[in-house]
């Protein structure tokens, strides 16, 4: 039985029609209902069923009360459904004629496997939509008030996963040119082996004081954020108890969390430092 919620009203505009037969895959956002699209909530009211992941929060589905609600989601060490069988429900669904919403975390095309089901779909001659989302590697970060760029700390960022198709450490990445190629470094699905990444850029060069933060559950109500170091990252994820989904990112950029941890400020803290990377030669106020 579901919530009776409407969905939201969307502001006049030509939204896209969900029609029988097709299949949306949507990013949902990294967690907080609000950081929606408004192409995602005009198809949370059409659909007729919404197949979901893990990291869909419970509130948006609360927006399509009309459909039914498919559970899809994977996480890594707990049983889940495999790929394929998730790909053959999406074609079942939608030659049953209807208007299928595949909602995934994120963006369905940032490590959220969003490609191959969208290519598995084509290739059975049904059609599709995309719709972006935000990802948590850029959304997430940006909650806990770091962004993953900034023109003093770096010209480059890399998005990585921690873990590839069959659980482990990815063995097709080069850690070492990964270590020396890009300032910023954000790891996603990672937790499970930070020993391992944090030995290798380690060895590549990256020095163990170089600041990491590990983001849990980011932009909800239960988000973690643990400041913390490349040599020390792995005790301090384990003496903090954290437990996945964690976004984690390396370099220069965590310390400006230090100055833009907004949500601590709305609650009445002050920042802790103005110029966490000692760059203002007094004219930072009036550029």
């Amino acid at each position: 039985m579901h919530k009776e919620r409407m969905t939201p009203k969307l502001p006049p505009h030509n939204w896209p029609t969900i029609e029988p037969g097709w299949v949306w895959l949507c990013g949902a956002g990294p967690g907080d209902p609000g950081l929606l699209t408004l192409h995602a909530l005009n198809a949370l009211g059409q659909a007729d069923v919404v197949v979901y992941d893990a990291l869909v929060q419970e509130a948006i589905l609360d927006w399509a009360p009309q459909a039914e609600h498919i559970y899809a989601g994977k996480r890594g060490g707990k049983p889940s459904p495999q790929q394929r069988d998730i790909s053959l429900r999406l074609i079942e669904l939608a030659r049953a004629g209807k208007r299928v919403l595949r909602l995934k975390g994120g963006d369905p095309f940032v490590f959220g496997r969003g490609g191959e089901e969208a290519q598995t779909l084509i290739q059975h001659e049904i059609p599709v939509r995309i719709i972006p989302g935000i990802s948590a590697g850029i959304g997430g970060l940006a909650y806990a008030g770091i962004p993953v760029t900034h023109r003093d700390v770096n010209q480059s960022v890399t998005f990585v996963t921690g873990h590839d198709q069959s659980g482990n450490t990815p063995s097709s990445l080069d850690w070492a040119a990964i270590a020396k190629g890009s300032q910023v470094i954000v790891i996603y699905m990672g937790m499970k082996h930070i020993g391992q990444i944090s030995a290798a850029l380690i060895a590549a060069g990256r020095p163990m004081s170089e600041p990491v933060a590990v983001v849990t559950t980011a932009t909800t109500a239960e988000q973690q954020v643990l400041e913390t170091t490349l040599g020390s990252i792995e005790a301090d994820i384990t003496n903090a108890k954290l437990e996945p989904p964690a976004i984690i990112c390396v370099g220069r950029a965590v310390l400006m969390r230090q100055v833009l941890d907004w949500q601590s400020q709305a609650a009445g803290a002050p920042p802790r430092n103005l110029d966490p990377l000692g760059r203002d030669d007094g004219t930072a106020a009036s550029a």
